[in-house]
């Protein structure tokens, strides 16, 4: 079998695209788990709500993109405040089944009052001028805004993983999860501390929709097949694990990637067949600590 160079070398940046937003979105997931004990099934509509809230600033106020690069994930997190402060933060003390279940039917509810208005047909939403074309690196062409994702994708998961693993603030929140009574005495606000964490995964899905709106088409469905791939990512690399998440949703995107070029008709399953295989091998994922 020949392969193509640039063919190769192209689908293989692609997947690392692909990657990025694994990346981001089920770090957004892990930090919500990791520190909240909640499965929260309302990221792929969280996802879905940066991109369309970009979408609609730049149909009906003509806001720039990158206004809402800040602007998006602010307006979610604040949504996300919201749902945890009126809704999750009666179901902590239950069963994970419980928060599954109400972040699922929120998921139903968001996407279904986006769908009535905006039906599920694509929404186009053009790359930013400043990064329009590509740049040609002699052996393939490298799309401008594609690059701009890889980028920005690295720096903030870079960026989420050393405060929650290296600074003073991420020592509170993995604490106040643990033994909030104890992180209470020393007078660290713990429900306030817990909401804001909750506010920055719902964040971080919205900044992932917002890197996503030029390059797929903006849908109020969006974040349904992605979340799913998602899900399988933060399994694979360990529920609750940040380093975990990043790497493992990276290397997936690269491994679906090249799983196109030599083997077309297993890319859309060949993520789901890992998550198998690591499970039966190491139940924790492989950055997982086992209990």
């Amino acid at each position: 079998m020949q392969i193509n160079l640039p063919v190769l070398l192209s689908q293989l940046f692609l997947g690392l695209v692909n990657g990025s937003f694994y990346a981001i979105l089920s770090l957004g997931l892990a930090v919500i788990f990791g520190l909240l004990n909640i499965i929260n099934f309302a990221h792929g509509a969280l996802f879905m709500l940066g991109a369309v809230l970009t979408w609609m600033a730049m149909d009906y106020l003509a806001i720039s993109y990158w206004i809402m690069l800040v602007a998006a994930p602010v307006v979610v997190a604040i949504f996300g405040m919201l749902v945890e402060r009126l809704l999750l933060r009666r179901l902590y003390k239950l069963d994970h089944l419980y928060g599954l279940l109400l972040t699922l039917g929120l998921t139903l509810l968001i996407e279904g009052a986006f769908r009535s208005v905006y039906g599920v047909s694509g929404l186009n939403y053009e790359t930013p001028e400043l990064l329009q074309g590509s740049t040609d690196l002699g052996f393939m062409a490298l799309p401008n805004y594609r690059a701009w994702v890889v980028v920005m994708s690295l720096l903030v998961c870079t960026a989420t993983w050393y405060v929650i693993e290296k600074t003073r603030l991420g020592a509170y929140l993995r604490a106040g999860t643990e033994n909030p009574r104890m992180v209470e005495a020393f007078g660290v606000n713990v429900p306030l501390m817990i909401m804001l964490t909750y506010a920055f995964g719902a964040g971080l899905a919205a900044f992932a929709g917002v890197l996503a709106a030029p390059i797929y088409q903006v849908s109020p469905l969006m974040g349904q097949n992605l979340i799913i791939v998602v899900f399988a990512v933060v399994v694979i690399g360990g529920m609750g694990s940040i380093m975990g998440s990043i790497l493992t949703g990276l290397g997936l995107g690269v491994v679906e990637g090249l799983t196109k070029v030599f083997y077309p008709q297993a890319s859309s399953t060949v993520v789901f067949v890992i998550m198998v295989i690591v499970l039966l091998i190491r139940p924790a994922g492989l950055f997982g600590k086992e209990k």
